[in-house]
Order: structure tokens, then sequence, then C-alpha cells
């Protein structure tokens, strides 16, 4: 792929104007394709083989378990979910328009830089329905059963209880506690090892986004917003259907008529100011100079090893109605 770092005006003009039609057009995945994988992944335990443009899917009902290792799975167009280590989700719907995963056992945590309106997008969890409603960075654990946002909006719904959840809160979702919003320990959210790989991953996406949309742009094959294999990444790329979309992470996604923007040097680009890749990086730093506690512990999303749950003020962060 060559960098076309200044074709602008005609050729973006062109790529919106095919931005109509459908993903379906283009044969893109559905919610479920397994974008990526690290170790030892099975699914119906049979092992994840990684295999360029022809990934497994995760349809309806089948289970799959990460064992040693981690996994990326494709949602909605830009929504990715994420699994920690000796953790397990089923699917229970694949469609566009209702989109849900149940998480069975483990660690899990979910990036949505783009949220479809009137879209039912949830993560199942120990009986209750975490609806995502706005972009932003979930983390989910089962032992015990708790959701947490570090950034964005969630409703969930635990039997007869509702709760908004809101930045920087999580909800315990074991039985015997109220539905209740408690402060999230977000320095401690950042240290885990599922934070710390959905954040390279996050922009190991961002790089293969550049790639496509430089591809797009050079040799055509627009379809609008979604999913497009690249071979020069090896997995799919979330492409927007105009401007730049920002990760939870400060990365950005560009579409195509807009990826003259990049910074010429990808190496020396950074998260945006504000960002969870910010506030990490922050982190890390202060680590280093012996300022700040350890991070990158064993584990993988919080209520394992630590992690942001049980941190932190109560309340604020939502109200039961």
């Amino acid at each position: 792929m060559k960098p076309l770092w200044n074709l602008v005006g005609r050729a973006a003009a062109v790529l919106t104007a095919t931005a109509g039609l459908t993903a379906a057009a283009a044969g893109m995945p559905a919610p479920g394709t397994v974008n990526y994988v690290q170790g030892q992944v099975t699914l119906d335990g049979q092992r994840v083989v990684a295999r360029s443009g022809n990934p497994a899917i995760v349809e309806a009902n089948r289970v799959l378990d990460t064992g040693e290792g981690m996994a990326e799975m494709l949602l909605t167009p830009g929504v990715f979910f994420r699994m920690g280590a000796s953790s397990e989700v089923r699917m229970i719907s694949p469609g566009l328009d209702d989109t849900r995963v149940e998480l069975v056992r483990g660690t899990a945590m979910l990036e949505a830089s783009e949220v479809p309106k009137q879209s039912n997008l949830a993560v199942m969890l120990a009986g209750a329905a975490i609806r995502i409603d706005k972009k932003g960075l979930y983390e989910f654990a089962t032992a015990p059963a708790a959701a947490g946002v570090l950034d964005g909006e969630a409703t969930v719904t635990l039997g007869n209880s509702h709760l908004n959840l809101k930045k920087e809160h999580w909800a315990p979702l074991d039985g015997g506690q109220p539905l209740k919003a408690q402060g999230l320990d977000v320095d401690a959210a950042l240290s885990t090892t599922l934070f710390n790989w959905s954040e390279w991953r996050s922009q190991y996406e961002a790089q293969a986004n550049i790639a496509a949309a430089q591809d797009i742009v050079a040799n055509g094959g627009w379809f609008g917003d979604g999913w497009y294999w690249d071979p020069l990444w090896d997995c799919y790329a979330f492409l927007p259907g105009s401007g730049i979309l920002y990760s939870p992470f400060g990365w950005g996604f560009y579409a195509p008529g807009w990826v003259s923007r990049v910074p010429r040097d990808f190496y020396r680009y950074r998260p945006v100011a504000g960002s969870l890749g910010v506030r990490a990086a922050a982190a890390k730093a202060n680590v280093a100079s012996g300022r700040g506690a350890a991070v990158g512990h064993a584990g993988g999303g919080v209520g394992h090893a630590g992690g942001g749950f049980g941190g932190g003020h109560g309340g604020g962060g939502g109200g039961r109605r």
C-alpha cells in the first residue's frame, strides 16, 4: 500500500458519493468474527487457527474460550470485544441491530469508537444485561460479577432494577447486593494485563485503519463505514463513514477521504489529549520514576488480581430508575 498523504478533494468526493452502499454489499464480517488470537483459544472445543482472510465466527450459541490465551472479537462496526485469559463468552445474538454476548467466565473489555443509534449492544453477565449507550471503554468480570465504565455510559438491568452507569463508575452484580454505582479506581484498572493488551490492540487497529484507508483511496472498494480486510496487518480494520473517530485510548480511525490528515510519521503519533492512553502512559512514567504503583500485573480485567472494582469513592455514578 502506497502512502497517499496528499490525496484530497476529488478523491474524497468520490468516496463520499459511494458511502450509501450497504455493508452487506461489501461482504463485511458479521458480529462474532474473531479478529485476533494470542495463545491457545478454542471455539466449541476446537482450536482457533489464524487464517488470513478466513477468520473463525462465533455464531449464535457458540462458545469462545481463551484458556491460557487472549482473543479479540468484532461486534458492530467500531466495537471490539476483548477477552482476558481463562475466559469464556457465548454469543447470544449476532444481529447488527441486536448484538448480545454473554460473559460466562473470566474477564473482558469492550472498546467502542462508534455505537449505532437505536441498536441493542449489550453484554450479559450473571443474570444482568449491560447495554452500551455511548462510545467508550467498558470492563466486565465474573468473580465476583461486576461491570465498570472507564469511559462512556451504560444501562444495567438486573431483575426489576435499572441503573444508569456513568464514566469512572462500576456496579457489583452479585444477586445479594443492591444495584448501586460505586466509584471506579481508574488508575488500578489501567494497570491490568487486559487493559495493556487492549491498548496495544487499539494502536495496532489504528495502524490497520490507516493502511486500509490509503489502499481504498488508491484502488477503490469503498462501501461505507464498516470492517475492511487489511492484508498488510492481517486483520479487519474499522473505517468510519466520514471524518475521524477516536478510540477511548486516543487513537484516530480515519475515513478514506480524511486519511491525508494522518501525521507523516505514525511512530511519532501520540494519543489525543485527555484520552485513557495518555493517562495510562503517565501512570507508567510515574512507575518508571518510582512515584507510582507497579502496573501490568497478572490477571487482566478488573475483579481479577486487583483492577478498579472495589476502589474509589462510593455513589454518584448513576441512579436507579
